[in-house]
């Protein structure tokens, strides 16, 4: 019972090692090198979206606390004075 439990347990470990290995030696091909560069450049291009668009809720948050509104390209129109200012 004890040498079937350790064969087992070396055959598993060696194909977790054979498929880790397989693995790791696919990454560093130049199709896998090229699959990595593509997913960070998607990922870069996902990350600097999120980016504008919380740049752009934020700037739309304070523009309405503070009771700015873009008028023409790029002049600022106070429409009522902010609340708690007098």
């Amino acid at each position: 019972m004890r040498r079937g439990f350790w064969f087992v347990a070396g055959v598993g470990a060696g194909v977790y090692v054979v498929v880790k290995a397989r693995r790791a030696a696919e990454t560093f091909t130049p199709d896998g090198l090229r699959d990595r560069v593509a997913g960070l450049g998607v990922g870069a291009h996902l990350f600097a979206e999120e980016v504008r668009t919380g740049m752009t809720e934020r700037e739309t948050e304070l523009r309405e606390r503070l009771g700015l509104v873009l008028d023409g390209p790029r002049e600022l129109v106070l429409t009522e004075a902010p609340e708690g200012t007098h």
